[in-house]
């Protein structure tokens, strides 16, 4: 069994609906067991910034599937939840994220992990830390701690509020 964490995001619709929905949805999937769900928390934009804020949140799962087969459930389950992809970064019901999958690198053309972009997101970084405050990044060993200090260091903590 592998432990992977997922990222889900909302900014439309009822946001913190939609991640509860998709939390159930992945707890019904044969092969899932949800160990940890981290607080909800509400987020500016990012990429694209002329949209409404999202709610985010991060999950822990422990799944003996393949990388590829989970992210295959994962997309399943977005397009039950109405999903549309209006181009990249764009408003979304929900977006579901593999940012970490057990202590593997894997560099495919439709999934990179750890999450190419996850170092960079507060909406990922703090509630990542809240639910797996010592996990370590498989690719170079930085802590969770430490590349959220960086962030907080550069960007400051006013663009990220737990709810």
């Amino acid at each position: 069994m592998k432990s992977v964490y997922i990222g889900l995001g909302s900014n439309s619709g009822e946001k913190a609906k939609n991640l509860q929905n998709a939390v159930k949805m992945i707890e019904n999937t044969e092969g899932i067991n949800v160990k940890r769900t981290s607080s909800f928390y509400l987020t500016a934009p990012w990429g694209r910034i002329e949209q409404e804020e999202f709610v985010n949140q991060v999950i822990e799962i422990e799944t003996d599937m393949s990388a590829r087969d989970l992210l295959d459930k994962l997309q399943e389950i977005e397009i039950k939840m109405g999903r549309l992809r209006r181009g990249r970064w764009g408003p979304r019901i929900i977006d579901l994220d593999i940012l970490l999958y057990g202590d593997e690198v894997l560099d495919f053309a439709e999934l990179k992990v750890p999450h190419p972009y996850m170092r960079e997101r507060l909406f990922v970084l703090v509630p990542l830390q809240e639910i797996a405050p010592n996990i370590a990044f498989p690719d170079d060993g930085t802590t969770i701690e430490e590349v959220l200090g960086r962030v907080l260091a550069r960007e400051g903590n006013g663009k990220i509020t737990r709810i």
